[in-house]
């Protein structure tokens, strides 16, 4: 019984990491990872940071989207609409 727990919890971890990864990779591919990190600042906040920043907020993932695909605020972005939202909650999950 205990070995099937164990085998649970493992691959219920495995399967939080994929969507991570799917995340960061899509970061890279934009052109995120340029200027931000997860845990660490660059030329830009670490995501974690901005996460911090709009803990709590309900506007936030409105507010970011716009920032970014208006360039108003931020660089202009190389994502699409569809994946500056979903690059978006994640950054806000962290």
């Amino acid at each position: 019984m205990k070995m099937l727990v164990v085998i649970a919890a493992a691959s219920m971890s495995m399967v939080a990491v994929a969507p991570v990864q799917a995340q960061e990779a899509l970061a890279k591919s934009a052109g995120c990872m340029n200027c931000h990190a997860v845990d660490t600042k660059k030329v830009g906040p670490a995501f974690k940071d901005v996460a911090a920043k709009y803990k709590g907020k309900a506007d936030a993932e409105a507010t970011i989207v716009t920032e970014l695909t208006t360039a108003k605020g931020h660089p202009a972005v190389k994502a699409s609409p569809d994946d500056v939202k979903s690059l978006v909650k994640w950054v806000l999950s962290l």
